[in-house]
């Protein structure tokens, strides 16, 4: 039985890896490097803001002082709040998809390799922060996706849920919503099936998630908890 949802953030819920992807090139700037789209899209998606900058570093063949790091950690925080004062769009279909999971019972979680501050200004932006009941950030993780640290802790927390007090929530119960390779491979590490959406990399490079849409219109959520 499908019980829960778990959801990536950037690149499912809000359109920002646009942003992240800008910012990213400024760091890569102020070394005197550059970064194409493709390469970012490729290399850098599902990853968090730590790991972003140690691999920068580490494709150039540079090894990184924690001070430089955390500079660099520090501007890219600071700009990008500054960047989403006024939100950022939801990706198509998504706010709506939202509702009607709330609306059909489900409990809803986010696991995301964003900070904690950055998804929940956001998810207040769109008017969506009241429907999930669990939040696992980056903050809650030592190590980036595909490591499936950020959603065994989003899974904890639903857990702790009195919705599921009396029969515990399970990874099999949940499904995992991604648009990136290595979240697609977080959420089965974890335990939980995974649909991805083609928002950011092509069907061939999903095709090991379980289900592949191109967008949230598409999903069939009836269809899908059949299969639970």
């Amino acid at each position: 039985m499908l019980r829960a949802i778990i959801f990536d953030f950037d690149g499912v819920i809000v359109d920002s890896e646009p942003l992240i992807l800008e910012l990213t090139r400024k760091i890569a700037a102020r070394e005197g490097w550059t970064l194409s789209t493709e390469e970012y899209y490729r290399e850098y998606l599902a990853l968090d803001d730590r790991a972003i900058v140690e691999h920068l570093f580490r494709s150039h063949g540079k090894q990184i002082e924690r001070a430089r790091r955390d500079a660099l950690l520090q501007w890219k925080s600071a700009a990008y709040l500054e960047a989403i004062r006024d939100g950022l769009p939801a990706m198509p279909g998504a706010v709506e998809f939202v509702h009607r999971l709330r609306s059909a019972g489900y409990s809803l979680a986010i696991a995301s390799g964003s900070l904690q501050e950055e998804v929940e200004y956001l998810l207040r932006k769109l008017g969506l922060h009241e429907h999930f009941s669990a939040l696992a950030t980056a903050e809650d993780s030592e190590r980036s996706k595909p490591d499936p640290g950020v959603y065994l802790k989003a899974l904890g927390r639903l857990q702790r849920l009195e919705v599921f007090r009396e029969r515990v929530l399970q990874p099999a119960e949940c499904l995992a919503i991604e648009d990136a390779p290595a979240g697609v491979h977080a959420a089965h590490a974890a335990g939980i099936k995974c649909l991805a959406f083609t928002h950011s990399r092509p069907p061939d490079e999903l095709d090991h998630a379980d289900w592949v849409f191109q967008n949230f219109m598409e999903v069939n959520l009836e269809e899908i908890a059949k299969g639970y």
